[in-house]
This record gives C-alpha cells, structure tokens and sequence, in this order.
C-alpha cells in the first residue's frame, strides 16, 4: 500500500479535536459528563436532555422500541431515560458529540457496520452475561476510533480501509500506521469519558483471542462479516467466543440481525 506522508500521530492532538467538538455541541457535552456523576437522576438528566431536540426525539423513539419492549408506552422524557438507562442516553449523546450522526464525515459503510455490530450485540449479550442494553451501546461504539482515525487522516486512513477488506486485517494495519488498532482508540476514548469497564474491556480484548471478554465483539463482527462482506469465509465461532456460542446456533441469530439493523439505524440517526 502506498500513502502519503502519515501526519504523527498524537492521541492527545485526537482527543483536543473532540473537544472541540463538544464546545460546539455543549448539551451533548453536559449529558455526557452528567450521566456519570453520583447526584445525577432520572429528572435531571431528562432535564439536560431536553435541551438538545434532536436528541430527545431518538432517545423517546428507542424507548418506545421493541428493543425495550415498551411500544409507544413511554410518554415522558424522565420515563424515557429510565427505560433505555444512562449508559445508553451517554451513548447516543456521544454518537452526536462526535460526529457520529453525519454521515458524510464517516468511512463508507460506517453505520451499515455499527448497527449491525449493536443488533448482534444485543442478541447475543445474555451468554456473555452482559445486559443486552449494554451491549448494545458497546456495539453502536465500537467503530468509533474508526471515526475518529478518519478525522484525522482520512486520505491515508480510506487507503488503509481500501487494502484491508477484513476487520481484523484493518486493525492490524491500524496498529502498524498508527500505534494502536481503532477498536484500541475507542477503548481510550470511552475510558476518558468513564464509560462503564463491562464496554471498555471487550474492547481492549477484542484481538486476544484467549480473552473471554473479547468473544462477543468477535463473534458480533463476524456475523457482520457474514452479512456484509462478498466471499468472506465464515470462521468457526466457538473458537473465537471461547466456547459461548455453537456454529448451529448462529444461523437465527444472522437472520434476525439482517432485520434489526435498517430499523436501528433509523432509531440511531433519527432518519
């Protein structure tokens, strides 16, 4: 692969570019910051909430989802940030924070991937023992250091995208260009922001294939892969989940992770 100059990487130099981001978007921001403070409840992060429209409108849509199986039973902000929990109204919140909300700053396919990862992810949580709510945060940010890389260097890093069909080889020519894979970055990134470790560890685990942390994520690309790459070649999935989930059991799971991910995207992007 041939590319231009790589400008230094300086991690600090990525984080300065989100925040200024966030002077940009400060509702956004206070969310953020809010959802992880003690003093913090329901009111009053609806409260803050309030104060960003667009937001409200996809926070309210999700609740009323099947994914929380309440279907147009929410009526209230403070019932909506109940029902879908911070750590998910954090997620959405750092979805706009970053960017991650328009589409023509993102790698191609970016949402088309990380829908796909978050409808997994749910699916699969209980045999990770992880909150499926949880899990599907994990899944909506798991490409967000792909986002960021593509901020920073998006000549070079489209290059790095092109040559690299598979995940896994993309993080590791990530690792080689940049000193750490994209999945790495978004482990800092939402390690910075004190998101909760049972979303930072499957991260940072996601390429140690002796890490049972990692296996959802694993497995969550690979149904991905599956669903989105011509001619991938489908890998066992016990191996890579450490035992959690059987290849006969995967099948149902892809099926339905086809049907969410559309619907989620919209959830998500309020398209």
């Amino acid at each position: 692969m041939t590319t231009a100059q790589t400008p230094q990487f300086d991690l600090d130099l990525v984080f300065d570019g989100i925040d200024q981001l966030a002077a940009q978007r400060p509702v956004c921001a206070r969310i953020v910051a809010a959802a992880d403070a003690d003093d913090t409840d329901a009111k009053t992060l609806a409260g803050i909430l309030a104060g960003e429209v667009a937001l409200t409108g996809r926070v309210m849509k999700l609740a009323n989802s099947a994914y929380y199986g309440m279907r147009g039973r929410v009526a209230s902000l403070q019932q909506a940030v109940t029902v879908v929990g911070f750590t998910t109204v954090r997620t959405m919140a750092t979805v706009a924070l970053t960017d991650l909300d328009d589409e023509s700053r993102l790698p191609e396919e970016f949402w088309t991937v990380g829908t796909g990862l978050a409808a997994a992810a749910a699916r699969l949580a209980p045999l990770f023992d992880m909150r499926p709510a949880d899990a599907l945060c994990l899944g909506v940010l798991a490409q967000l250091g792909s986002a960021l890389l593509y901020h920073h260097d998006r000549d070079n890093y489209t290059l790095v995208l092109a040559a690299n069909p598979t995940f896994a080889g993309r993080r590791r020519a990530e690792a080689d260009q940049y000193g750490m894979s994209s999945a790495v970055l978004t482990a800092a990134a939402l390690t910075r922001w004190e998101f909760p470790q049972s979303i930072v560890v499957p991260l940072e685990r996601l390429d140690d294939r002796g890490s049972t942390a990692g296996g959802l994520l694993r497995a969550c690309y690979e149904i991905v892969s599956r669903l989105t790459m011509d001619g991938h070649r489908p890998a066992p999935i016990g191996p890579l989940t450490r035992g959690r989930i059987r290849d006969e059991e995967l099948a149902p799971m892809i099926y339905d992770v086809r049907n969410e991910a559309e619907g989620l995207r919209r959830l998500m992007l309020g398209d």
